[in-house]
This record gives C-alpha cells, sequence and structure tokens, in this order.
C-alpha cells in the first residue's frame, strides 16, 4: 500500500454522542493514514485500531429525519421495487441501524424482512409483523435466515476486512442463485476528485470508487447487475447476484487502479492547499467577530473542526436530530443545538456540512426568520 494522506490524532468515532463536555473533549484519538494498492484500487486507513470501536452505544448516524433524505430513500426504495421486482420477498439487511431503510422497503413491496445490528432490539419490530430485529453482528449463524435480497447500506467502509467480509456473505449465499445482494457506500472517488478532507474520518478505514468496489465484487464470485451513483454522485450503489466463478468484464462505470493513482496524485497536491484555505477563512471570521454556525453534527462535522482545529471560531453546532440535540461532538466538545436556538442568537454565517441539504436548511432559516450567509463546505 503506498500511503497518500496523514492526519493527526482525530476522534475514533465521528457519530457518537457524549453527555458530557469533558468527556467529548477527552474522547480517544488516532491518527489516520491512507494506503493506496495499486493492484485493484482500494483504499483503506492502514493504521486502523478495530479496538477502540463501538457501534453498540449512544451511536446516531439517522439521516431520516431530512425530508430531502427522506425522498431520496424512498426513490431508492421504488427504483429496487420496481427494477428487480423485490416484492413479496424474504430481506436480510446488515448494518440496518434504526431500519428506516428496511421498513419502507418492506411496505413499498409487502416484503418480509430481519434487520440486524449491534443496535437493534426487538423494540422497533413492526408491529404487523412484517419486520424484526436482531441485535447482534452479522455472522455464519444468520446463513439460515430466508434471503432474497441482502442489504448492507454504510456498513462495509466500517470493516477492515472487507474481502473477508463479502466471502462470508457470498459463502452464505451458496446454492441461492436467484438472490440478489444490494450494497451502499461512499463513493471516494468524489472525496479524492473534491479534496474532500472532510470526508475522511476515523470510522471509515476503508474507501471505495466505481472501480475497487466493483473488483471487490468480482473478486468474490457476483456478477454485477448494476453499478451507479446516486444522491448527487456521493454514494454508490451495486446491485449483484451470485456466479459460480469470477466474471472479468469490467463495466463503463469503473476506473482503472492507474487511473485512480492519476487522481490521488491530484488529491495530495489540492488537499492541504484546500485545508489552509479553510483555516484562514475561519480565522477571518472570528478576527471580524462573526458567528459562526455549523449545520450539521454528523460526520462531515467532527472531521472537519478536527483537522483544521477550528473550534473556536465556530460558535453554534445545529441538527435536526433530536436523538443528538444537548449532546457534545466528540473532540470538540461543542454542544449540539436544536434550530431554534438561531432564533435567539442570529448567525452571520450558516457552514452548510453536506451542500445536498442546502435548500432544506434555506428553506429552516427563512421559516425561523434567521437572515444569514449560507457557506456550503
Amino acid at each position: 500500500m503506498r500511503e497518500f494522506y496523514r492526519t493527526g490524532p482525530v476522534p475514533v468515532h465521528s457519530c457518537l454522542m457524549l453527555d458530557d463536555e469533558q468527556a467529548a473533549r477527552e474522547f480517544p484519538r488516532r491518527p489516520i493514514t491512507l494506503g493506496f494498492c495499486s493492484a485493484c484500487g482500494f483504499v483503506s486507513n492502514v493504521v486502523f485500531d478495530a479496538t477502540v470501536q463501538n457501534y453498540a452505544g449512544e451511536y446516531q448516524d439517522q439521516q431520516s429525519f431530512s425530508k430531502r433524505f427522506q425522498a431520496f430513500q424512498t426513490q431508492l426504495v421504488q427504483h429496487l421495487v420496481e427494477r428487480f421486482a423485490i416484492r413479496g420477498k424474504d430481506v436480510v439487511e446488515i448494518g440496518c441501524g434504526k431500519g428506516d431503510f428496511l421498513v419502507e422497503l418492506c411496505r413499498a413491496g409487502d416484503n418480509r424482512g430481519v434487520g440486524i445490528d449491534p443496535r437493534s432490539d426487538s423494540g422497533q419490530d413492526d408491529p404487523q409483523g412484517r419486520v424484526r430485529f436482531l441485535r447482534d453482528y452479522y455472522s455464519r449463524e444468520h446463513w439460515r435466515l430466508p434471503c432474497d435480497l441482502l442489504v448492507c447500506r454504510h456498513t462495509l467502509e466500517h470493516l477492515p476486512a472487507t474481502d473477508e467480509f463479502l466471502g462470508l456473505v457470498r459463502q452464505g449465499l451458496d446454492g441461492q442463485r436467484n438472490a440478489l445482494v444490494f450494497f451502499e457506500v461512499p463513493d471516494a472517488g468524489r472525496v479524492f476528485s473534491d479534496a474532500a478532507f472532510w470526508d475522511i474520518y476515523y470510522e471509515h478505514c476503508s474507501y471505495f470508487t466505481a472501480g475497487s468496489l466493483a473488483r471487490l465484487f468480482r473478486r468474490n464470485r457476483f456478477e454485477i447487475l448494476e453499478l451507479r451513483r446516486v444522491f448527487e454522485d456521493q454514494y454508490l450503489t451495486i446491485v449483484a447476484r451470485p456466479a459460480e466463478r469470477m466474471v472479468e468484464d469490467a463495466l463503463p462505470e469503473e476506473e482503472t487502479p492507474d487511473q485512480l493513482a492519476d487522481r490521488l496524485h491530484v488529491f495530495e497536491e489540492r488537499v492541504h492547499k484546500i485545508l489552509l484555505e479553510w483555516k484562514a477563512r475561519l480565522a477571518t471570521l472570528k478576527a471580524r467577530n462573526r458567528h459562526v454556525a455549523v449545520w450539521g453534527a454528523g460526520s462531515k462535522c467532527v472531521s472537519f473542526l478536527s483537522s483544521l482545529g477550528c473550534e473556536d471560531a465556530v460558535e453554534t453546532v445545529i441538527d435536526i436530530n433530536p436523538h443528538q440535540q444537548n449532546k457534545f461532538l466528540p473532540g470538540s466538545g461543542k454542544r449540539i443545538k436544536p434550530p431554534d436556538a438561531l432564533r435567539t442568537r442570529h448567525p452571520d454565517v450558516v457552514l452548510v456540512m453536506n451542500p445536498v441539504y442546502r435548500d432544506e436548511i434555506g428553506h429552516q432559516l427563512d421559516i425561523m426568520g434567521v437572515r444569514a450567509e449560507l457557506l456550503c463546505i
């Protein structure tokens, strides 16, 4: 692995909400060193320590409080139901979180679902009996579950041994040639093209482009039926089915490892310049006593603040997720507030952590009568 990007110590979790400010400031940190494999294009944090990860606590990554995200999720569900005839099927979701996607998929296609996640509990079970949840990590024990469609969204990037994990999934589907798998991950190709340092954080130890994701699935004897970019090209989705042998044909959406290597050279040249530009911009706002609010208290926010060391330049952190409000961000120790907090202390500048939500945030600010400059990260 050729190492190409390093950070200082950053919080080992981005979405683990804390009740105590001091504990948030003293939250465990580790450095990140990204390495690139020239053979397959895989990128990973080569100094990742899995022992510091804990997804069974107050982990909050639920995005469905946003209408914009709800609309995206509904489109994704409808695409699966219509394009791949997911009706009356048995669906298993690995890393289902609060189960929003699984429940909607089962309702839309009259499917039956089982969600597997260490944060799940039987209290999430659908009263109509369509969906039940298992508090667990996926293992061989779950091969016995009937499965026409296996879903795994935004989980693969958290796993260091991705080949081993996908091999386990493939082995569990032996003899089920008609079963489908649907995976969704962040598109690291966009991250590297845009030098988006705020999208690199400790929880994500594995980074996939269209090419490296497709090669991973082919290597584990999957036939790829669909590979596409969604959510304004921020995510990659892949639909595949078990194959008897490895299929070599590449898809038009894939880049080669050499092409990715060229992109990484550009990333290396740009990322530190962009870091300095944001530091200077925030220092100027602070010097002018401008009230800066950040909207979006998720991983992007934690990575942005940690990478820049600019916590003092940000006065307020806002999030619409009620489970995050009045908690403290790991690393900076900033208290997360609800949008209404901006009614009494109007910001001059609102940093939008994800531009896909710009219009939604602007609309909410208008409703509250808050006039502020919106800066998209």
